[in-house]
């Protein structure tokens, strides 16, 4: 009796359908633990990301101060900011990828929402969470290094000199839409279900995302792409600039995170093309 081999080149067939939509209003979310859990992890993931990134940023600024005669060439520079943030990213999304989602920003929650991943209840809470977590971890960085926090602008996201803000909305813009595009690929569960054989790791090219980002917009606004972030050191530096620019932080990644929410679910994965097919079946001849 021999033993039948699949023909050379064949793959064994694996049934896909795509998960049921979020409700836009599920209250029998606020009666589970589990919704809970989720937003202390949204709360102390955006804490430390924020603890960490920021005084990287402070540590940055004060090993190259000129005016303490510092090696302008010293500390990270520009690359190891990037680093410390898609790094941080990469990090807390695979530490709470499996309780809250690891959203860790209210654009990607936001883009979520949108695609109907998560309920209204869920995105609300979580942009509470994260926006909470985010001004206690600048506040942290403010408790430890009060001197370097206020001489070296806190971390804060604001306009550079030379661009106008027509510019640095458009950064945002696209550079979020990286990050959500970026998201909604990694852990779109058609990839798994069809790739099945090629390992991905979905936080490493999410943070991967954010360092390519970080690199092309730290000189133009600093790198907001994340409203939480840009809150949270607007909050406790406190500056008139900063509050004049903050609305570029929220309403550049908003626009590039819904641009990201269409683009994947209604091209790419032809969410309309779908819908239209089943309505046009559903109706009689």
């Amino acid at each position: 009796m021999t033993k039948d081999v699949p023909e050379q080149g064949s793959f064994s067939a694996k049934d896909y359908h795509d998960p049921p939509p979020a409700p836009l209003i599920d209250p029998g979310e606020l009666t589970k633990w589990s919704f809970y859990r989720a937003l202390i992890a949204e709360f102390i993931a955006t804490l430390l990301f924020l603890y960490i990134t920021v005084l990287t940023v402070i540590g940055y600024k004060s090993t190259t101060d000129p005016k303490l005669n510092a090696d302008p060439c010293g500390g990270v520079g520009i690359l190891g900011i990037a680093w410390a943030f898609g790094g941080m990213i990469f990090v807390l999304v695979y530490c709470t990828a499996g309780i809250s989602g690891g959203h860790i920003n209210p654009a990607v929650t936001f883009g979520l929402f949108l695609a109907r991943k998560v309920s209204l209840i869920r995105a609300f809470m979580y942009m509470v969470a994260q926006c909470l977590g985010a001004i206690c971890g600048v506040g942290l960085v403010k408790a430890f290094n009060k001197s370097l926090y206020n001489r070296y602008g806190g971390g804060a996201n604001s306009l550079a000199e030379g661009y106008n803000k027509g510019t640095g909305l458009g950064a945002e813009i696209i550079g979020t839409f990286v990050l959500v595009y970026t998201v909604f690929s990694a852990t779109d569960p058609k990839r798994s279900a069809r790739d099945s054989h090629v390992p991905v790791l979905a936080p490493l090219p999410i943070g991967f995302a954010v360092f390519m980002v970080h690199l092309a917009t730290i000189p133009i606004t600093g790198t907001g792409i994340n409203p939480a972030r840009s809150l949270g050191a607007a909050v406790i530096y406190n500056k008139e600039k900063i509050w004049d620019d903050q609305w570029i932080f929220w309403v550049g990644p908003f626009i590039g995170a819904a641009i990201a929410a269409f683009y994947h679910q209604f091209i790419l994965r032809a969410g309309a093309i779908k819908a239209l097919g089943s309505f046009r079946s559903s109706t009689p001849n």
